[in-house]
């Protein structure tokens, strides 16, 4: 009975941290966008004008709540990606590199793999673009495991790798002919995901995406390697005395955070573009991170903030054409909701650190 109540207790612990968490969170995007307001009224145009057209950019029409999903959906792969690895105690700064490696092996599957039905040649893609950017993110956590290099400095040198490597490609050996566009030839008819909403872009890797984020949440706290995994970000050190290999952790996480990140990039191909290009992506997997700062490296929190995201992408053209403002802006308001999050956050353990240490102190003296 007593383990059961203080197990109870417990959770009771968790839950309620966990919704002060998402309070702060919620709240810390509220300032960030009413500072973002002020701002756009600094630089001399309306703010109200401005915040209107980007909701009726993001959510006015069909067209636009599609359009919406469209940038949502690969801002979910890249933030489950980043926050695997946070959960491994790991920090994964290469999502964009992966992006486009998964991308490179998805249209090269979709272009070279002829004769098969869409049953097939939709996973067969999907399982390219997997492996493309696992792959990919193994090398920096075979670095780490092999050398100790730290996975912050050498996924961002990978970035630069991939992206330049892709680059190649698209101008020299998978040019279309006659090779006058820097692009590769359209993938097949089999391979290109179908549509959500009719007459929208809006497309099925949306539900793809969301099922991944169910096998997201399963792994990490239904399954005995994700426990590893969650041990192993708390406390490295302590997992290995215990018996946990952390070293196949690590390069087991880097892997699949990878694939995550890889399987952005099909998304992109296999839905959206259809082709490669040099500049496949506008920088998802930068936007990852926030994305996963934002959801609290959780698979709910993900969903929440690749939508906030994704209606900043879809709303900030219609908001630069109505309210005359730069387009730029809504990097600088997505960078103060970071700024406000991250801010929010440590205000928030510190302030449950100095309460623990209250209550310590008062069962101490009774």
């Amino acid at each position: 009975m007593i383990g059961i109540k203080k197990r109870g207790k417990k959770n009771n612990t968790q839950g309620k941290s966990g919704a002060q968490q998402v309070l702060v969170s919620f709240f810390a995007t509220v300032v960030a966008l009413l500072l973002g307001m002020l701002l756009i009224s600094a630089l001399g145009f309306d703010p109200v004008k401005a915040f209107s057209s980007m909701l009726i950019g993001s959510f006015g029409s069909l067209n636009a709540f599609a359009e919406t999903l469209v940038k949502m959906t690969p801002l979910i792969y890249t933030g489950m990606s980043f926050a695997l690895a946070s959960r491994c105690g790991l920090t994964n700064l290469g999502m964009e590199g992966q992006l486009y490696m998964g991308a490179l092996a998805g249209t090269a599957a979709g272009i070279y793999l002829t004769g098969l039905p869409a049953a097939i040649h939709i996973p067969l893609t999907m399982l390219a673009g997997f492996l493309g950017g696992g792959l990919w993110g193994l090398i920096a956590g075979s670095l780490k495991v092999r050398f100790g290099a730290s996975e912050i400095i050498t996924t961002v040198m990978l970035n630069t790798i991939a992206i330049n490597f892709i680059d190649y490609m698209v101008n020299g050996p998978m040019i279309e002919p006659p090779g006058i566009n820097c692009q590769t030839p359209p993938v097949q008819d089999s391979a290109i995901l179908g549509n959500l909403i009719p007459g929208t872009r809006a497309h099925m890797g949306f539900i793809i995406a969301l099922v991944f984020v169910l096998l997201f949440w399963l792994y990490l706290w239904r399954s005995k390697p994700g426990y590893e995994v969650r041990v192993s970000g708390l406390n490295m050190e302590a997992a290995r005395y215990s018996g946990i290999n952390t070293n196949k952790n690590i390069l087991l996480v880097m892997f699949l955070a990878g694939g995550l990140a890889g399987l952005a990039g099909w998304n992109e191909i296999v839905a959206v573009q259809i082709r490669m290009i040099p500049s496949v992506s506008p920088g998802y997997g930068f936007d990852g991170i926030a994305v996963s700062l934002v959801g609290n490296n959780a698979p709910l929190g993900i969903i929440i903030g690749a939508f906030l995201f994704g209606a900043f992408r879809a709303g900030g053209n219609r908001m630069q054409i109505m309210a005359k403002v730069p387009n730029a802006i809504v990097s600088v308001i997505q960078a103060l909701v970071i700024i406000t999050i991250v801010a929010s956050q440590m205000v928030l353990e510190k302030w449950n650190d100095r309460k623990l240490q209250q209550e310590s102190g008062s069962k101490e003296e009774v």
